[in-house]
């Protein structure tokens, strides 16, 4: 039975990152705000705050995952900021939370989340991303859905979210 609830997108990206990076990721939230959807992410800055920005500018709903215990460590643009005091182990909050992620260039944090995601069972979209492939099979396809831009991204999730 398919659940009434908001669709919930994870923007998973850099916390410093290049300009181009943050206006993909401010597009993905403000693209996945249009659309209904609840915008996820860790909750800090870089990527993660230009997608809260974006998502608030077009009316959405954000939520912000922290590594630390300190709410106060949110960006301005968290509706819900959930404290886990549990550090980079909060990735695993944002892959398992979200019905698709959206990965927006990336950081060794941002590819734990991609690895989480996958684990999970999680559909992963990529925009400037990671590519990852097992190491027992290295010329396996690329789990990651590719997209070019940041509507596509936003579209690709909502369909593989089955929304």
């Amino acid at each position: 039975m398919k659940s009434e609830r908001a669709t919930r997108i994870a923007l998973i990206g850099p916390r410093v990152a290049s300009e181009a990076v943050l206006a993909a990721a401010e597009a993905v939230g403000a693209g996945v705000a249009r659309r209904g959807g609840i915008l996820i992410c860790g909750g800090r800055g870089g990527a993660m705050e230009a997608a809260c920005r974006g998502a608030k500018a077009a009316g959405g709903l954000t939520i912000g995952v922290l590594p630390g215990p300190d709410d106060g460590d949110a960006n301005p643009w968290v509706d819900v900021p959930i404290v886990t005091g549990v550090g980079e182990a909060r990735n695993a909050i944002v892959a398992r939370t979200a019905q698709a992620v959206i990965a927006v260039g990336g950081a060794y944090g941002t590819l734990s989340e991609i690895a989480l995601a996958l684990c999970f069972g999680v559909p992963v979209v990529g925009l400037g991303t990671w590519t990852v492939a097992p190491g027992d099979a290295p010329d396996a396809p690329d789990p990651i859905v590719r997209a070019g831009d940041p509507d596509e991204a936003v579209e690709a999730a909502f369909r593989l979210a089955g929304r």
